[in-house]
């Protein structure tokens, strides 16, 4: 078996049909390096070219086409680079026009007069006439159309220059078949016998040759359920052992008591009752804290959820049994809001809080340090300036990292790494990822989820607007401003129009500035290319309450706090992604008052813009906002999970695949629970893959 192992193993450059110039190519543009890599680079969709049409059949530009014909006419049209290739491509009924804008020369020596040729593709429309663009070729004579059976062909991603040195759909697919005929025998089974009869599952072998070479519809299904299963097992099995290893690895402080801190503050302090949500994330972060071994726990809640009170609570626990905490926020007006929050939350309590940040004077950071140092401050709130090295705390047991994705892992390492035993790490994010998705995303750390807004929270009216009610919008905002309430108008900044829509910002202020004319009003104006100073006195004007109206970027979108801020009017919102749409609303709705947040858009929308804009009116749920983000756009790059290699996913969704992911779930912690290190007979292949994808790569389960 090995031998034949290491067979998938060798570098693509030795099979047949590829060579140097094609492997380097390979290699750069789908990082295809080995024969296994080849192997599971599956086909996207498939085409059944099990029918020919005739040139009278084509009725629409919306599905794929094959015609069997001749070629005539071949024509050069423009010159250098307008230059393209024409054709008349005809049979017993009719004629259609072929048209070619790359490898002209090719196509001018391709074609034999009166010689008949298969061609297949989608066509389009041009002055009321169809046309095939690039279309597939094939000679009738040496084709295997005749063979019996479907003709499915998978259609395989590729890239102008893999294209250029007959790499396309085709190329790739004919190198799989001399892949396949050269690999059959090390086609080995994967998975135990027991998971293939219990779930119903094909062999690994018919599997990956079904899914380059179907030979019927219903073999296809097969062959990905099996494939995805294979590969998220594989994952939550990987993320269930490094979790494991990581929650018996390190130890942690051991947080016995629940003291007066706590009790005194719950009991006289405490401005609202707790949810039930927020109850039961107390409990299990307090579970943990009880292990000695350290926590590593993220903690989700929507925008105004309480993740700050929550957080508060566990450092109380952390003073009552004589530790010290630290809350880090990645801007400074972020820190300063939870210094002043925690401030107000605990009144004459006996907490020694303090906030570091880079604006803190000389005098100011050297009493710190020492407090730090000797142990009299409890709670320190700060940015990047608590990793410093001058900073030392006596006994650093517990650590809040808020808006996680903010910082590198380096950064939350040095945190992580000012005590000799590691304190327990809380991270908070306010971007809901599904339950099913963050299973997997962060599978292998502890999840809080809080998941229901504090009581008597109203929540935000949200109306979709076109820009034809500009006169509306600002006799509506006039009237707000009247009642003492404060405004944020947001407009779009996407980095390949940059200078665009910093115009656009530009000119969207001096409006706001001629509406909304001095001295009655005051308007500010943040974006990101302004000074760091600039900016933070702009946004610190608009805290304090001295203007009515920011005008901004989505700067503004992670933490502020503005009780007083109530409506939240975005312009051009079709083109920003949903999340990021429910992040700039949870900008409003702290306070008391009822809040509103404007969608303004263009009539032209796509569906997909009109449907992000559906949802946002529909529902103020981040859940199921971030569900249907999830839909219509895919996982994108999750909080940088990317980087961790988990989302690097062959043939799984997962978007669509979420039954499979709760399975394999499933699955996978029944295995571990009974066999934690893989060493029984059935489970030793799972365990051979893991310690062959373990290979090189980093534990990366540690948040901090």
């Amino acid at each position: 078996m090995k031998a034949m192992e290491s067979i998938l193993d060798s570098k693509i450059t030795y099979l047949k049909g590829v060579g140097p110039k094609k492997a380097d190519l390979l290699k750069k543009e789908l990082g295809i390096y080995t024969f296994n890599d080849l192997l599971t680079y599956f086909p996207f969709r498939y085409v059944d070219k099990s029918k020919i049409y005739k040139v009278s059949d084509i009725i629409t530009d919306n599905t794929y086409f094959q015609l069997v014909g001749t070629v005539s006419n071949l024509t050069k049209i423009g010159d250098k680079r307008a230059r393209y290739v024409t054709a008349t491509f005809s049979d017993d009924t009719g004629s259609t026009e072929l048209i070619w804008f790359r490898g002209l020369q090719w196509v001018m020596n391709r074609f034999v007069p009166g010689k008949k040729y298969i061609i297949f593709g989608k066509p389009s429309v041009f002055k009321n006439k169809f046309n095939f663009a690039h279309p597939e070729i094939e000679d009738y004579e040496e084709s295997d159309f005749n063979a019996s059976g479907q003709r499915l062909e998978g259609i395989y991603s590729s890239t102008e220059k893999l294209k250029n040195v007959g790499l396309g759909s085709r190329g790739i697919s004919k190198l799989q078949k001399e892949l396949i005929s050269q690999c059959i025998e090390a086609l080995w089974e994967t998975l135990p016998e027991y998971i293939l009869e219990n779930y119903n599952l094909i062999s690994r072998k018919e599997a990956l040759v079904n899914i380059h070479f179907p030979g019927e519809t219903e073999i296809i299904d097969k062959a990905k359920e099996r494939l995805k299963f294979e590969e998220l097992l594989i994952i939550q099995l990987q993320l269930i052992k490094d979790k494991n290893s990581v929650s018996h690895k390190f130890k942690g402080q051991i947080f016995k008591t629940v003291g007066n801190n706590l009790n005194v503050f719950y009991n006289e302090y405490l401005p609202f009752e707790l949810t039930n949500a927020q109850k039961r994330v107390i409990k299990e972060i307090r579970s943990d804290m009880r292990t000695g071994y350290q926590m590593n726990r993220l903690l989700q809640g929507d925008v105004g959820s309480g993740k700050t009170l929550v957080a508060l609570l566990c450092v109380l626990i952390s003073m009552d049994n004589g530790f010290q905490s630290c809350i880090m926020a990645p801007t400074e007006i972020l820190a300063t809001q939870h210094f002043n929050s925690i401030k107000k939350i605990i009144g004459d309590l006996d907490v020694n809080i303090e906030l570091l940040t880079g604006s803190t004077k000389k005098k100011k950071r050297e009493e710190i340090h020492s407090q730090l140092k000797d142990g009299t401050l409890d709670l320190l709130i700060g940015t990047h300036a608590v990793l410093e090295d001058v900073v030392v705390f006596k006994n650093l047991g517990f650590v809040v990292i808020d808006e996680q994705h903010r910082f590198g892992v380096a950064q939350r390492a040095k945190l992580w790494k000012k005590n000799s035993i590691p304190p327990h790490v809380l991270v908070m994010t306010a971007t809901p990822i599904p339950r099913t998705l963050a299973m997997t995303v962060y599978g292998n750390l502890d999840i809080s989820i809080i998941d229901e807004l504090p009581p008597g929270r109203k929540p935000v009216t949200t109306t979709h607007v076109f820009e034809s009610k500009r006169l509306r919008i600002l006799g509506f905002m006039k009237d707000q401003i009247k009642q003492g309430r404060q405004i944020y108008v947001v407009y779009p900044l996407i980095r390949e129009s940059e200078k665009v829509d910093l115009k656009n910002l530009m000119d969207g202020y001096h409006n706001m500035i001629h509406d909304f004319p001095m001295p009655d009003y005051q308007v500010s104006v943040v974006h990101g290319k302004m000074k760091a100073e600039d900016k933070d006195f702009e946004m610190q004007r608009f805290v304090e309450g001295k203007t009515d109206i920011m005008v901004s970027t989505t700067v503004i979108e992670v933490g502020v706090d503005i009780p007083n801020a109530s409506v939240m009017i975005i312009e051009n919102a079709e083109r920003f992604g949903l999340s990021q749409l429910h992040q700039l609303r949870g900008r409003v709705g702290r306070g008391a008052d009822q809040s509103y947040c404007l969608l303004i858009s263009g009539y032209k929308l796509s569906n997909e813009g009109r449907k992000r804009l559906e949802i946002m009116v529909e529902t103020t749920d981040g859940f199921k906002i971030a569900e249907a983000d999830l839909k219509l756009r895919g996982p994108g790059d999750l909080q940088g999970t990317q980087q961790s290699g988990v989302l690097d996913l062959k043939i799984a969704s997962l978007v669509h695949d979420t039954h499979l992911i709760t399975l394999t779930r499933n699955l996978a912690t029944k295995i571990i629970e009974r066999d934690p290190s893989l060493d029984k007979t059935p489970n030793r292949l799972l365990r051979k893959q893991l310690d062959k994808i373990k290979e090189g790569k980093q534990n990366w389960g540690r948040i901090s």
